[in-house]
Formats: C-alpha cells, sequence, structure tokens
C-alpha cells in the first residue's frame, strides 16, 4: 500500500527514462546520493518511467535503489506528468511529509546539496531572501522598517532593457 511505503516520508518522484541521455547520467548520482544520505534522512523515491517499453524499464529500474510506480500504470503515470506539470525528464519533484510540493526542481536542489544537509530543501522564507538592508531615493540607506507592514511588489528590471525603460516611468508613474 503507498501509504505504508510512503507515509511520513519526504517523496521524491522521478521522472525519467532509460532512452535519455540527461537521466542516464543523473540517475547513478542520485542512487549514490539517495544511499549514502537522503534515505536515511527519510526520504523515499518513486521512479515515474518515461521508458517506451517494459524490457528497457525493467533494465532500467535495475539500476535504482528505490521504489517505482508500476510500468503498465501508465494512466497514473500521465495524471502524475499532469498534476506536476512535466515538460521534461530528468524531472525530480519533492513532496513534504503531507504531500505539499517542496519543490518541483528537486534535482537542482540535491545536486547543489548532495550530502543532504538542507534537507529536505524547503525555500527560504522571504523574509531571509529579502534580507534587511535597503536604499531609497538618493541611495539613502533604510533599514528593515521601511518594508514592514506594507504589501512589496518586486521590480526586476534594467537600464539597458527597451521594455523596461518604457514601463519604469509607468511604473513610477503609478507608485
Amino acid at each position: 500500500k503507498t501509504a505504508e511505503v510512503l507515509g511520513g516520508k519526504v517523496v521524491g518522484i522521478y521522472f525519467s527514462a532509460h532512452w535519455c541521455p540527461p537521466c542516464r547520467g543523473f540517475t547513478p548520482k542520485l542512487a549514490e546520493w539517495y544511499t549514502q544520505s537522503y534515505q536515511a534522512k527519510g526520504m523515499e523515491i518513486v521512479f515515474v518511467s518515461s521508458d517506451r517499453g517494459e524490457e528497457a524499464f525493467n533494465d532500467y529500474f535495475a539500476e535504482m535503489p528505490w521504489k517505482a510506480l508500476p510500468f503498465a500504470d501508465r494512466e497514473r503515470k500521465e495524471a502524475l506528468s499532469t498534476k506536476f506539470k512535466v515538460q521534461g525528464i530528468p524531472t525530480f519533484v519533492i513532496l513534504g511529509t503531507d504531500g505539499s510540493i517542496i519543490t518541483k526542481d528537486g534535482r537542482s536542489a540535491v545536486t547543489a546539496d548532495p550530502k543532504g544537509e538542507d534537507f529536505p530543501w524547503k525555500p527560504k522564507p522571504f523574509h531571509e531572501l529579502i534580507g534587511d538592508a535597503f536604499v531609497g531615493q538618493g541611495k539613502a540607506p533604510l533599514d528593515q522598517s521601511a518594508v514592514e507592514g506594507k504589501v512589496l511588489g518586486l521590480y526586476f528590471s534594467a537600464h539597458w532593457c527597451p521594455p523596461c525603460r518604457g514601463f519604469t516611468p509607468k511604473l513610477a508613474e503609478w507608485y
């Protein structure tokens, strides 16, 4: 039963295929990291195959130390691919113990942290990312109190960007 195997664990859903060169490069690394770190930390991985046949699936899955969705369950494979908006492979989606999405870019998360020191790779809260030092007009330094309790809009722009050069004055006018 799924609940018995995956219940209470962080789950990585690994969309991959034997015929895919980037997958063939990533799978051995993920298997190494999983057996050396992630499994002991409470992670389970489920392989969801995009292989073209059961024989290729069986050969590829034999290289993996985790679980797999049965190859014959193509309907569930399609449902999972749709749910997580899989555009290409390899894709590694990480779910929290409650089933919520931690990241759809688990491949980047685990590649940057093969030992799992930041497991389960939850995104940092916005306040940590934005920091507490800002500048106002004339480059006057401002602290966290300048933005506290306000609705923030982040505007990413560049002086060399023609659409930005047209939009920035309008945004300033509306502000």
